[in-house]
């Protein structure tokens, strides 16, 4: 199921590798992210080299690496790191109440279906080439095509309704 990475505060190190590692991350404006290992003399060690580098890009991620430098809320948002970034509110928790908002949409998707998407798009990114990547998705698309959960969502178009899907 998709992982939604809430970030109301300061990331710093383990804490954004952590981050990078969550489908979808989302922060407040007061929110502070780096990786400031090369500041310590050694790197990120907990997948911040491998996934940083594949969420904004290698130049950026080679910056932010090599000079451990700060990244606020905004910034965040501009260069991808995350994808949204919020006001934050008295209550310091903007960012999950965010994440629970879009957390609330996709309790109303498919079970199975977010499970093949997300499992298309990590599997066919790695798998390299654009063809590979293909066959990965069509072999996910196979797998959404006899669930019961399809069948309930054409009904419910049909009728009308919202679907209530089972995760089948």
């Amino acid at each position: 199921m998709p992982v939604i990475c809430a970030i109301d505060g300061v990331a710093m190190g383990g804490g954004l590798e952590l981050a990078l590692g969550a489908d979808m991350r989302v922060c407040s404006t007061t929110a502070k992210m780096a990786l400031t290992e090369t500041k310590l003399a050694i790197i990120p060690g907990g997948g911040g080299t491998q996934r940083l580098p594949r969420v904004v890009g290698i130049s950026k991620a080679k910056e932010l690496i090599f000079t451990g430098r700060n990244v606020l809320g905004e910034e965040a948002e501009r260069i991808g790191l995350v994808n949204a970034c919020v006001e934050q509110n008295e209550e310091g928790n903007a960012a999950f109440v965010k994440a629970m908002e879009i957390a609330a949409v996709l309790t109303e998707r498919g079970p199975v279906a977010l499970r093949m998407a997300k499992k298309s798009i990590t599997e066919g990114f790695e798998a390299g080439p654009m063809r590979a990547g293909l066959d990965v998705e069509h072999e996910c698309y196979l797998g959404v095509i006899p669930t019961t959960d399809r069948i309930e969502a054409l009904m419910a178009f049909r009728e009308k309704r919202k679907p209530n899907f089972k995760g089948e």
